[in-house]
């Protein structure tokens, strides 16, 4: 069993009674995949991913001490201002994940106001977002109670949380690259909270572009929980997870040095390799959709005629992340609109770039 002690809050203070915190916190779009989990959201394998900057969560955390300790948690969840009854037994299982490293929950009632700058089931991580800033603002009170943390310990704090809702959640407190999940050649790299890529990047990755197309708005007709948990039994499951790793030392040395025709390669690979993992679990799903395959066959062909560096991933569904180096944007841009929005679900598409993580308002 890990030893997770540090995580364990010694209250040095009180706080207001009551108050409330600001904050935003990125999805981030992993160019490494996690895909296989073991308990308690710890990762089958390491991945890496780039922190965005337009597709973000907006929560505000409200607080009042209760007169006496709870009995359970009390909390109330607005989700683009309206009451979302069927958010909270996500967030009670979150409270009930952390309550040993945060002990302060159930003396406080908490409303949770919160908003995504993205639609809602677009294929655009909004857990990682949405618990990343939820556990941000929680840290915030912490701060408040135990202003003896430092600004490390805080940061893989918020992270080690974050992981707790949901696994990708843990790479979006920082940014512009995050590793999560321990690597034997990525200095700090730990499968209890994700940590900044910690070499120079190259300046070809500067403000790197990512457009995601939306293909397709409908709800997965699969949940990422249940993909994950199909991982076990699976017949190539530990090929997979030897392949990651691998790749996790490709694209080391790929942000190192700036070669973007390896970057494109392992990039792409990774995106379909977590799509075959897909198709060649039992029971068996499809999440990309015609759409999807158009768009990935006309990036090839824009590659090849153009000698562009434009290439694509995907998340655990039918949108497609166009991802480009800055210096391209114009051309990218003019690609985009001109071929690749027809087949996004009435022409909506979002533009966004790497992001440096989750701050406060």
């Amino acid at each position: 069993m890990a030893d997770y002690s540090q995580f364990i809050t010694k209250i040095s203070s009180v706080v207001s009674d009551q108050g409330s915190i600001s904050c935003t916190s990125p999805s981030n779009i992993a160019l490494v995949k996690y895909w296989g989990k073991r308990p308690v959201q710890l990762p089958e394998n390491p991945s890496i991913s780039f922190t965005l900057d337009v597709c973000k969560t907006e929560t505000i955390l409200r607080y009042e001490k209760l007169q006496n300790v709870s009995e359970d948690f009390q909390f109330e969840l607005f989700f683009e201002g309206e009451p979302k009854p069927e958010f909270k037994p996500k967030i009670q299982s979150f409270f009930q994940r952390i309550i040993t490293y945060v002990p302060f929950l159930k003396q406080y009632k908490f409303i949770i106001e919160t908003s995504n700058t993205f639609p809602h089931s677009s294929g655009i991580a909004s857990s990682a977002s949405g618990m990343s800033a939820l556990a941000y603002c929680l840290m915030q009170l912490e701060k408040q109670l135990n202003p003896q943390i430092t600004d490390e310990e805080f940061v893989q704090k918020t992270s080690f949380l974050s992981r707790l809702g949901s696994g990708s959640a843990s790479r979006s407190i920082e940014g512009p690259i995050t590793v999560w999940g321990a690597h034997k050649n990525v200095e700090g790299s730990n499968d209890a909270y994700a940590v900044k890529f910690p070499y120079l990047i190259h300046q070809n990755f500067a403000n790197y572009q990512d457009t995601i197309l939306l293909v397709d708005k409908g709800e997965k007709q699969v949940s990422s929980s249940v993909g994950h948990d199909l991982m076990y039994g699976h017949p190539f499951s530990s090929e997979r997870f030897k392949q990651a790793n691998e790749n996790i030392d490709k694209l080391k040395g790929v942000l190192i040095s700036g070669d973007l025709d390896k970057f494109i390669e392992v990039v792409e690979s990774e995106a379909l390799t977590l799509h075959a993992m897909m198709m060649t679990s039992l029971p068996y799903f499809i999440l990309m959709k015609p759409n999807t395959l158009s768009v990935i066959n006309k990036i090839w062909e824009y590659r090849k005629e153009t000698g562009s560096k434009i290439c694509f991933t995907l998340d655990a569904g039918a949108n497609v992340h166009v991802l480009y180096p800055d210096t391209e944007k114009e051309q990218v841009m003019d690609f985009i609109k001109n071929e690749l929005v027809v087949y996004c679900e009435k022409g909506q598409y979002i533009c966004d770039k790497i992001g440096l993580g989750a701050k406060l308002l």
